[in-house]
């Protein structure tokens, strides 16, 4: 089987992951990929009720959400983790997003160093929204496709764990390199899978507690990942032991939401 899918109810497509996210999402054309940001990080089960709530506003089925992204309290062990991500999955599968194992929609879900929330909570989320003058008419069909890659730590997923940690516990400039270039591989690899245009890249998000100012010119702007910027979140990945994690994303509207 392919390992990216098309999820035709919510317009995209997906490169499968493991049961909490998918590796990352492409709108099909005649669709595009809408970012919307909490102006305050809303506790999951609330954000889920708001999120609904603003998917129907915008004429949009539950079927639409295909990212996540996440902040929580501290970071978990790997067993906490799984348990977690067993209730978020479960809302997925009550809208009708996850099945038979299956999880289209990409995430990220890291802690922050400081102003960490109580419990875990949405940062933002993105949805498809149709565009032109319709799914797969020629105008919209010319447009880039949108596009959201998943958040990706040093931990190689399908290997066992801790053990595989890229450079585990290293955290010198070159034990950062090692982590960074490892990353940077899965961003590319992740893109290559959706037929992801690169040069097309609107945010860049760095997600680590550490300086890798020194890997700026060697490893990001190689990348060509610094014209466009590069947002600095202060945080740490979510599971113990990982030190570094990055998400991608092309995107033409980004919004702000404001949940009283």
């Amino acid at each position: 089987m392919s390992s990216v899918l098309v999820f035709e109810p919510g317009g995209y497509a997906f490169q499968r992951g493991g049961v909490p996210y998918s590796a990352g999402v492409i709108a099909m054309p005649g669709f595009a990929i809408v970012r919307t940001r909490f102006m305050r990080p809303l506790p999951v089960n609330q954000a889920f009720n708001a999120i609904a709530g603003h998917l129907k506003s915008q004429g949009r089925p539950l079927a639409a959400l295909c990212g996540a992204e996440l902040r929580s309290p501290q970071p978990f062990s790997l067993d906490g983790f799984r348990e977690f991500n067993a209730g978020y999955v479960s809302v997925l599968e009550n809208w009708g997003l996850y099945k038979d194992g299956i999880n289209p929609v990409a995430r990220s879900n890291v802690c922050p160093a400081f102003d960490a929330p109580a419990e875990p909570c949405f940062h933002a989320f993105s949805y498809t929204v149709p565009v032109g003058n319709g799914a797969g008419t020629p105008a919209s069909a010319s447009a880039p496709r949108t596009f959201v890659i998943a958040g990706s730590g040093e931990w190689p997923e399908d290997q066992p764990f801790p053990e595989s940690i890229v450079a585990r516990g290293d955290v010198s400039p070159q034990g950062m390199a090692r982590k960074v270039e490892y990353v940077l591989r899965t961003m590319r690899e992740r893109a290559a899978a959706l037929n992801a245009d690169w040069s097309m890249i609107t945010a860049t998000q760095i997600y680590t507690v550490h300086d890798f100012h020194g890997l700026l010119a060697t490893h990001f702007a190689v990348a060509g990942l610094t014209a466009g910027g590069l947002t600095w979140h202060v945080c740490r990945p979510p599971i113990l032991e990982l030190e570094f994690e990055m998400d991608l994303r092309s995107v033409a509207t980004e919004r702000m939401l404001l949940v009283r």
